[in-house]
């Protein structure tokens, strides 16, 4: 009973002390920015030192489960806010606080509970987050207790089995703290040019020794959790440029050990797998340790001398390339690859480029050892690996994903440099199978494998595009391979047809053919494109979607694609005035949208797991394909009814029949979903009202109630555009009123439309009273995060609707207490100030 009173009482203290005292903390999960806003009149209590030492003492004495709790508290106090107390007293409550790590750490049996070591953990890291470097010196134990916690942190990475999640603040206070020292004012010595290469050494040999323990007892790698480690090491970048000196040293050593090891192992008769593999798990970790460190250069002002260091560290790694790639084509180690493309990336953001002078002396050593002089050579070095990678690695999806996103990140940084390079201008006059198997069709290939070729042609494309000019030549030869594999698709389709081969090829061709569309987005180079792929080939896309709508493999990167040839990026689909294009490229994806459309409703009742993937992904992509269409200012909509041309109509009409058969709730529950639809709405509201009135009153009740349930919705483009289309449909019943009232004979023959939108909403008024409820609860009751926009149908709402206004006027005041009716009532009179009935225009800015 003792026990269970003395839990229930840490609690409440860990709840008050972790109560949100200025309500300022919409984000509980983050562990960071921590300072608890301690009231003014508990002050006395904090300034006794029996409180705290009572909680250390309760440490001390009870069991595991509560001593936790202890803890916990503790966790609080030391980020109790600074403005509590004065220096004196803060240099004093401080003291304290050490003094209770001094005595945790002289007696550490509690630590070897898991709970009690995380939260101590956590204790420390506060320490730094809340006291300045500066005040921890000053404090009389400092010599003793840094010598203690280093000690702690030592062990603590020794075992990194145990309690990995906690790592993360010893390392966070160490990172900090280094941080500090170019700010610290105080004569007393801080000691971290001790104590922080001592961490960093720690890191990094029980990094490497648990390397044999993971591959010999089969336990979880921690390479595998690649968050974490990336996580870690940006802490540790920092603890390591504290005496970089030493770091260095102690990696150049274990770099060149291992490197001999593993060179021997691969040359002895006898190759015994078992201990390359734990060489190259050594390796992996060290070129992460090397990548860090280069990366770290960024963040702390660094010397000539620091940088030779790194010249000497980065010489290794590229050499260490040299000898991997010796061995091809026999398989390499897929983690020493990953952390090979780390450190280049780290390299790349380091010492490549503008930022740097080219006097850097990282490229002294590099020159004597490996004849790479300035950024250009290591560019040149880069493209040779990209490609060694891309020739013979095309099995590993990991490895190959990595290497493009490399590619593709110097495709946008550095174009002008890399066509120069003659690895690049192999790249772009063959990229076929043949030199690249990642590109081919066979079936040790999963579908989903092929995504990665969007990237690789976006950034081939990218580079295409810096010397291509007005040269249609130059463009159909790169489109060479594609144009090839079009023609066996169109041969197939027209023979009896070998469906997977012909389903695999139009895949890749679907994904290679996005990829170049998106790097292409200057006007002359798209229409190359669009000339290459009107009309032979596009008809084989729509063919496909017609055979093959039930298998979403295939129809997802079809669609994807039609979306980015409808994206007016860069105004790159405005044709010149005597082209058709636009009209053509619209006409198309009226035609893929309604096959896919009709033929997926086909399909029927769809069980809760396959319904996103089978059909709710294809209609979201469906429709932003539409929104970019009617956004992208490159058709004439009116043309199509002028000349009785229904592929407009059509569409608009394969719109309807989609949405009807989603359900609300799904609209909103999958977020690419409701990312797609609401936009859309937006666009129809904004410039197609006559389709909006002259739909069933069923399929308007449908329309509304989705606008009402996406006003509340969490995700602000879902609000947004609900409040935009809002304002569109108000304002457009309102002009209608406005015209109805003049009755002029002219006005007559116009207000056909307005008057059955009108009509309809007067059978169904409550629709609009609803939406200006929720309207009127968000901006009053909940945390408006797009206020403009949802100020906007507001008024139009309120002059349609002014009897209910009222009324919900009412209703709101007197829900409130008796205190704030005055202050609610001042409010709504100060929202209408000044605002003349029947002028909207004018006023919705007021």
């Amino acid at each position: 009973r003792q026990q269970s009173l003395a839990m229930q009482l840490l609690k409440l203290v860990l709840n008050c002390l972790n109560f949100d005292f200025i309500g300022n903390s919409a984000d509980e999960s983050g562990d960071d920015l921590c300072t608890v806003q301690i009231p003014t009149n508990w002050r006395t209590i904090f300034l006794e030192p029996e409180t705290l030492d009572l909680f250390f003492d309760l440490y001390h004495t009870l069991p595991p489960m509560l001593s936790q709790l202890a803890l916990s508290c503790l966790v609080q106090f030391a980020s109790t806010r600074r403005s509590l107390f004065s220096n004196p007293e803060r240099a004093k409550y401080l003291g304290n606080l050490i003094k209770g790590v001094k005595q945790i750490l002289e007696n550490p049996q509690g630590l070897s509970d898991p709970g009690n070591y995380h939260e101590f953990c956590r204790f420390l890291a506060r320490l730094k987050t809340n006291y300045q470097l500066g005040e921890l010196v000053m404090v009389k134990d400092y010599p003793e207790v840094i010598q203690l916690i280093a000690n702690f942190t030592i062990t603590s990475l020794q075992h990194w089995e145990f309690a990995p999640n906690s790592v993360h603040y010893l390392l966070t206070l160490w990172q900090r703290m280094v941080a500090s020292v170019p700010f610290v004012k105080t004569a007393e010595p801080h000691l971290l040019d001790t104590y922080a290469p001592e961490i960093t050494k720690a890191y990094i040999t029980s990094r490497l020794e648990c390397v044999p323990v993971v591959i010999r007892d089969g336990l979880e790698d921690p390479l595998e959790d690649t968050a974490t480690v990336f996580q870690q090491l940006e802490q540790l970048c920092t603890v390591s440029r504290c005496e970089y000196e030493k770091t260095c040293t102690l990696l150049v050593q274990l770099f060149d050990q291992n490197a001999q090891n593993y060179q021997k192992l691969l040359h002895s008769s006898s190759r015994n797998p078992l201990e390359i593999t734990v060489q190259e798990g050594c390796l992996a970790w060290l070129v992460y340790f090397v990548g860090t460190f280069v990366g770290g250069r960024l963040t702390y002002t660094s010397t000539d001398e620091h940088d030779a260091m790194d010249g000497e560290l980065s010489c290794r790694v590229f050499q260490l390339i040299s000898l991997m790639d010796a061995q091809l084509p026999q398989s390499s180690n897929e983690k020493v690859e990953l952390a090979i493309l780390w450190f280049l990336d780290q390299f790349r953001k380091t010492y490549v480029g503008d930022q740097l002078q080219h006097t850097s002396k990282v490229y002294a050593r590099m020159s004597e050892v490996l004849g790479i002089t300035d950024d250009n050579h290591v560019l040149e070095t880069f493209m040779t690996k990209i490609v060694t990678n891309l020739k013979y690695r095309g099995r590993c999806e990991p490895v190959i994903s990595r290497t493009l996103q490399f590619l593709n990140d110097l495709s946008v940084g550095y174009p002008f440099f890399l066509v120069k390079i003659e690895a690049v201008k192999f790249m772009l006059q063959n990229h076929t199978s043949k030199h690249f198997p990642f590109l081919g069709i066979s079936d040790n290939y999963s579908l989903s494998d092929l995504r990665c070729r969007t990237v690789f042609y976006t950034a081939l494309t990218r580079l295409l595009m810096v010397d291509l000019g007005e040269d249609e030549d130059e463009f159909e030869n790169f489109m060479l391979p594609l144009t090839v594999s079009f023609e066996s698709v169109t041969q197939i389709f027209n023979s009896s047809f070998e469906q997977e081969e012909a389903k695999r090829m139009l895949i890749g061709l679907a994904r290679d053919l996005r990829g170049i569309a998106f790097a292409l987005n200057t006007k002359t180079s798209y229409t190359m494109l669009f000339d290459w792929i009107y009309p032979a080939y596009i008809s084989v896309l729509q063919r496909a979607i017609e055979l093959w709508y039930r298998e979403p493999a295939c129809t997802t990167p079809i669609l994807k694609l039609m979306a980015e040839f409808m994206q007016n990026r860069s105004q790159r689909l405005n044709f010149d005035v005597s082209s058709p294009n636009g009209i053509l490229l619209f006409r198309e994806a009226s035609k893929m949208i309604c096959t896919y459309g009709n033929q997926i409703l086909s399909l029927g009742t769809l069980s809760k797991d396959q319904v996103y993937p089978l059909k709710l992904k294809g209609i979201s992509i469906c429709y932003s394909a539409l929104k970019s269409a009617l956004c992208g200012n490159y058709v004439s909509f009116g043309v199509f009814k002028l000349y009785g041309d229904n592929h407009f109509d059509n569409v608009l009409q394969a719109f309807v029949k989609m949405l009807l058969s989603v359900s609300h709730s799904d609209l909103l529950q999958y977020r690419k979903l409701s990312q797609s639809y609401y936009p859309l709405l937006e666009c129809l509201t904004q410039d197609h009202m006559s389709f909006i009135t002259s739909l069933e009153p069923h399929v308007l009740i449908y329309i509304l109630t989705s606008i009402s349930e996406g006003l509340t919705a969490v995700d602000t483009i879902v609000s947004s555009s609900c409040c935009a289309s809002l304002d569109y449909i108000v304002t457009y019943l309102f002009k209608h009123l406005a015209k109805e009232g003049k009755k002029t004979l002219r006005c007559r023959e116009i207000s056909r439309d307005g008057q059955r939108l009108l009509h309809f909403m007067q059978q169904n008024p409550e629709v609009l009273q609803q939406m200006m409820s929720i309207l009127m609860n968000t901006i009053i009751f909940e945390d408006c995060r797009n206020q403009w926009s949802v100020s906007r149908p507001l008024l139009g709402l309120i002059l349609l609707n002014e009897k209910y206004f009222s009324e919900l006027r009412a209703t709101l005041i007197t829900s409130q207490p008796d205190n704030k009716h005055e202050v609610l009532d001042q409010c709504f009179r100060n929202l209408m100030e000044g605002v003349e009935q029947n002028l909207l225009v004018k006023n919705r800015d007021r």
